[in-house]
């Protein structure tokens, strides 16, 4: 009994004095059921359990460990999600120590043995009037024996270091390493009508009115924004009704309301007797009528803290639920992204040489425009799509619990992605190229030097390679490539001005096939299907139509990640191809210096400029240049190891060639260590090439990690000022497995350099 009441208190024994083991959810339920409110029966699982579960396992060492790679204000929130996926892992693989599991048993024990639970957190400190994390720590409906019962209480515990609890504790100043959970496992009440009520307007607290919301069966889809609801305004004076706003479920507004005037007058009076009992207009979420009428919990308003603004709604878009994911395929995947690809190719069949000064300066406009709305559209509707991936992250894991958290990146092998069209018509041409040595010396001669800033590149030099047998196939089909698949811009520069950097890729593609490099092992023994397989196994066929679902929705929502990118890079590209025409114009009429450089930032002085031929000579007004970090002058500068995150595992060691501009593009070469901010959806055409990648930039779920992965080339990643540590021509190794890049020869070089200075 004593190791049981350490780790789980009946709800029916809860006293004030339980709150600091148990979280104030739990506490607060209580003191209802204490003031004769109805509660559903339970237990709690005090955070003396979850210390117990940290000490077994040695979870807080993983925890430190994940924690300390880095200074956590420095982390980007995808190095935070990937330290959370591993940490969550971790905590489903461990078992629960046998004290707590006996004690839960016991719990469950008193109820019949088919009785459905609801399993949620009650962390301590967790919600306030100044602060909410509802919605922020995971909750399970529908429980049903002690096995399952003990599985959704990992992974409670394990939502404690979700990357969207972890990002919120930081916005309130908490120390995450510090945090607890305490659990909360009620039986399930299935009522016609659930619900949430205000006591107040949230949106009006000094308003005399209070707010109730109502759905049809469970709460949860109210609460998860599955089902919309009926929502009443009442005065809180007398209870009249202020006005009812029906809910528009299967695709019409209900003709009734779901709650009849006695409902809404009982619901008012339980809001006023919370409100009396804790000294705060409450927040309740309940389900049921009248006499059967539940209380599910109790927390006061949120309200904003000083001019801090709240950011737990925008945290909660980190994770969208299936629901969610399903509404926003409908609408980017339907709607969105067929429409950025048409925007894109009517823009690029404009023939804008045959434009007017004034219509020249309409299509600026209207491009620029584009630009904006698409952008827009990019952060609102792809970047929460774009989360469906992660959604397919932790479903995977929970249900197969693989040694390797990151074992689900081999489902998305083998996605259509725009990407990968490219870089085959790049491995086409490079075919094309590599049996034919004149073709080569005559695309090596048209590029110039790489060893330098390349001189601007000439539109005749495609002439004379057109001149060599092959020639004319070998641009004909490289044109077309261009126009269909490399009409993008990077930085300042549109590729379609710059085909010699395209076309130096396509001929370090052709040594590399020649040589035999760059071709490397591939992702590994699991194939996507395999993987797909080893879920729908773990999932039972119950679950097996929910698992194809979220398996769609993840590979769909990668393969858009990456489409949405470039597609939008297109419409971006067709603005800098009008300011070019602009450009050109303002130059041969001797109003723009010929070596002026002009930049999607000048849109409105160029358009003007093209509207008032009178007006004399333009200067553009550039963009103060961002503060350069110094660079390294010498070895020694540098530290012999730099940490970062393990992306994509294997051992590599070559020189390193940094990519900063669009000039470096065109330097890089088959076998080199490929260094940048970040790969870019349209630089990936240089991952085959590349010995390891490195970035600055962390996550396993960027663009570099996981087509590293699938190819089979080491990749470090989140490494602070990784492209001002390392100079172009450094010998480095990295290693993938454990997220470091050696700078200098590999040890076994310099033991034998040791030994044989030694003689």
């Amino acid at each position: 009994m004593g190791a049981q009441m350490n780790c789980v208190i009946p709800l029916a024994e809860v006293s004030d004095r339980h709150e600091p083991l148990i979280g104030a959810k739990a506490a607060r339920l209580a003191a209802l059921a204490r003031a004769g409110q109805r509660i559903a029966p339970g237990f709690c699982i005090t955070i003396g359990a979850y210390e117990r579960f940290l000490a077994q396992s040695r979870l807080e060492d993983l925890i430190r460990m994940e924690l300390g790679r880095k200074p956590f204000d420095d982390m980007r929130w995808e190095e935070i999600w990937d330290a959370a996926l591993r940490i969550r892992s971790a905590f489903v693989a461990q078992p629960v120590p046998e004290t707590v599991a006996d004690a839960v048993a016991t719990a469950l024990g008193e109820y019949s043995a088919n009785t459905a639970w609801a399993v949620r957190s009650s962390a301590p400190g967790e919600d306030s009037a100044n602060r909410s994390f509802a919605g922020l720590h995971e909750s399970y409906i529908g429980v049903v024996g002690l096995d399952a019962v003990i599985d959704a209480v990992r992974l409670v515990w394990g939502s404690l270091w979700s990357d969207a609890a972890m990002l919120y504790r930081k916005e309130l100043g908490l120390d995450p390493g510090r945090s607890r959970m305490a659990v909360l496992v009620q039986a399930m009440r299935t009522e016609d009508v659930s619900g949430v009520a205000f006591g107040r307007d949230p949106r009006k607290p000094t308003a005399e009115k209070a707010i109730v919301e109502a759905v049809p069966g469970l709460c949860a889809g109210l609460v998860d924004g599955q089902v919309d609801p009926d929502r009443w305004e009442l005065r809180r004076s007398d209870g009249a009704t202020v006005a009812w706003h029906p809910g528009h479920r299967d695709e019409q507004a209900a003709t009734s309301p779901l709650l009849d005037e006695r409902d809404l007058s009982h619901l008012l009076r339980v809001l006023t007797d919370v409100e009396s009992l804790f000294a705060w207009p409450p927040d309740v979420e309940w389900t049921g009528r009248r006499d059967r009428l539940t209380l599910l919990q109790a927390r006061p308003i949120t309200t904003a803290q000083g001019d801090r603004e709240d950011k737990r709604g925008w945290y909660l878009t980190l994770r969208p639920g299936t629901a969610r994911l399903r509404k926003l395929r409908e609408k980017v995947a339907g709607e969105l992204i067929p429409a950025l690809e048409v925007e894109g190719e009517r823009l690029a069949a404009e023939d804008l040489a045959a434009c007017s000064d004034k219509e020249l300066a309409d299509a600026i406009e209207q491009r620029a425009a584009a630009v904006e709305r698409w952008t827009k559209i990019y952060w609102e509707e792809f970047i929460p799509f774009a989360h469906g991936v992660r959604h397919l992250a932790t479903y995977y894991n929970d249900a197969v619990r693989p040694a390797d958290p990151y074992e689900f990146v081999g489902l998305l092998q083998g996605e259509e992605l725009l990407a990968m069209r490219r870089n085959s018509a790049l491995r086409a041409l490079a075919e094309q190229v590599k049996p034919n040595v004149p073709l080569c010396k005559a695309i090596d001669e048209a590029c110039g030097s790489a060893s330098h800033e390349a001189a601007a590149w000439q539109p005749d030099a495609l002439d004379a390679i057109r001149a060599v047998e092959g020639g004319e196939a070998f641009v004909t089909a490289f044109q077309h490539a261009v126009d269909n698949v490399l009409d993008l811009a990077y930085g300042k520069t549109r590729l379609a001005d710059r085909p010699d950097l395209i076309l130096r890729a396509v001929l370090e593609l052709a040594r590399s096939q020649n040589a035999g490099v760059g071709a490397h092992k591939g992702p590994g023994p699991h194939t996507a299907e395999t993987l797909t397989q080893r879920l729908l196994a773990a999932v039972g066929p119950d679950r097996r139509e929910e698992a194809l679902e979220t398996l769609q929705l993840g590979r769909l929502s990668w393969r858009l990640r990456d489409n949405d990118n470039l597609l939008l890079a297109r419409v971006e590209s067709q603005l800098l191809r009008a300011l070019n025409v602009a450009a050109g114009r303002l130059r041969a009429a001797g109003r723009l210096a010929p070596a002026a450089q002009v930049e999607a930032e000048n849109k409105a002085e160029m358009a003007t400029a093209l509207r008032n031929p009178g007006w004399g000579k333009m200067v553009p007004v550039q963009k103060a240049a961002p503060k350069q970090v110094p660079k390294r002058t010498s070895s020694g500068e540098t530290p012999r190891q730099l940490i970062g995150q393990p992306a994509a595992p294997g051992v590599q060691v070559g020189e390193v060639r940094c990519i900063r501009s669009s000039e470096d593009l065109g330097r890089f070469q088959s076998g080199q260590v490929l260094v940048c901010d970040a790969i870019q959806p349209m630089m990936t055409h240089l991952v085959p090439l590349a010995a390891a990648i490195v970035e600055r930039r962390g996550g396993m779920l960027i663009h570099g990690a996981i087509i590293a992965r699938e190819l089979g080339i080491p990749c470090v990643n989140g490494i602070p000022g990784a492209v001002d540590l390392l100079n172009d021509g450094d010998l480095v190794t990295v290693d993938g497995y454990l997220g470091i890049v050696t700078v200098g020869p590999p040890e076994f070089d310099l033991e034998l350099a040791e030994r044989a200075a030694m003689g």
